[in-house]
């Protein structure tokens, strides 16, 4: 059975807890194994013997529930003999319960998603993630990967732009450009992401290199809605109750519109806000084998395709197509930081601004 949600991680919690340390296996190098073993569609060096006597999986996630089943699913279907669980929160707030307990020495996480390249740095830096070098790695590009190779690797491209619901605003009435976003129009009718958005904090650092902190000033002044899930945003957006998404997932969009949903996107002319979507294993799993049998699945092109299809995000990989509807990375503009070491660095002023600009405190 899959478990969701922090409300239920009290009762994953008893399920699969491990307090204290947990031997980890020995650090991987640089390189995969010998002999990898083929299986359907994918290659691993893991254990499967041990991985299916382990029975379980658990993984830590920012991606919509729903979405979150769906992949834990397929893989419980691939191995039946292993029982999956996960637990989904917003990045930040994922972060801050697992730095929580790991302070407390439990350990119950074996596999790791995030959206914020700088939670991903500062947990490498705490030695938060076992190295395991991952056959399937091959297909991806050296700077979608940790140095050394093997503690974390980009499993999707998260992009956003602005959305707008056709009932509300005219094609011609739309906004072009995140400038136009600030048009007095929109006070009252805006919505966004909170300051525990990995991408939110991404459109920040990247909109204020290119328009200053007035930007945010003036963006303040439309009273934009903060919400935890872009399901939130684009819920509202569609209800009517909003008219415009600011940040507004691109991957949201393909998903509503499969669904007919009254929705556009706009591509803006600066580009699109893009924060990597990462994995790896956590130092300590209480799963080990299961969690090295999961990476694989999950980053070959037969993982990346069933991710791709069920999220609509785009994969890193060089051999995977696009989601269903949406454009190849290579036709898109996007922004994100050249320096990801300055925009860690930046957490502090991104949390003071976006609190303000969403009226939070």
């Amino acid at each position: 059975m899959i478990r969701s949600g922090f409300g239920r991680a009290a009762v994953l919690a008893a399920c699969v807890l491990v307090a204290g340390a947990v031997a980890r296996p020995a650090a991987a190098a640089d390189a995969v194994c010998a002999k990898p073993r083929q299986m359907d569609g994918f290659r691993t060096c893991a254990d499967v013997e041990k991985a299916e006597q382990e029975g379980n999986l658990v993984l830590y996630s920012p991606d919509p529930e729903e979405l979150s089943a769906k992949l834990m699913a397929a893989f419980h279907d691939a191995f039946p003999k292993i029982t999956t669980n996960f637990i989904r929160l917003q990045t930040g707030a994922l972060y801050q319960k697992l730095m929580t307990e790991r302070r407390a020495k439990v350990f119950q996480v074996d596999v790791l998603q995030l959206t914020d390249m700088g939670y991903v740095l500062d947990f490498q830096k705490k030695d938060g993630y076992v190295q395991y070098v991952s056959p399937e790695m091959d297909a991806y590009k050296a700077d979608n990967m940790s140095t050394p190779k093997g503690y974390w690797t980009w499993s999707s491209y998260i992009m956003a732009g602005l959305a707008y619901n056709p009932k509300l605003v005219k094609p011609e009435d739309a906004p072009k450009s995140w400038k136009d976003a600030l048009d007095p129009k929109w006070k009252g009718v805006i919505n966004t992401k909170t300051v525990t958005s990995g991408l939110q904090h991404v459109a920040w650092y990247e909109l204020k290199k290119i328009y200053g902190d007035q930007y945010f000033d003036k963006l303040a002044e439309l009273q934009p809605r903060g919400f935890d899930s872009y399901v939130q945003q684009f819920d509202r957006m569609i209800s009517g109750q909003d008219t415009i998404a600011f940040t507004g997932q691109y991957s949201a969009y393909l998903l509503a519109k499969a669904k007919g949903a009254p929705v556009e996107f706009v591509f803006p002319e600066e580009g699109l806000a893009t924060t990597p979507g990462v994995v790896g294993i956590v130092a300590d799993a209480p799963h080990p084998n299961a969690a090295q049998l999961f990476m694989d699945w999950f980053l070959s092109l037969k993982g990346q395709k069933l991710y791709d299809e069920i999220t609509s995000l785009n994969s890193p990989r060089n051999d995977a197509p696009p989601p269903p509807g949406g454009k190849p990375l290579d036709h898109v503009k996007l922004l994100y930081p050249s320096d990801w070491q300055d925009f860690l660095a930046s957490r502090p002023e991104f949390a003071k601004v976006w609190n303000k600009v969403t009226g939070a405190r």
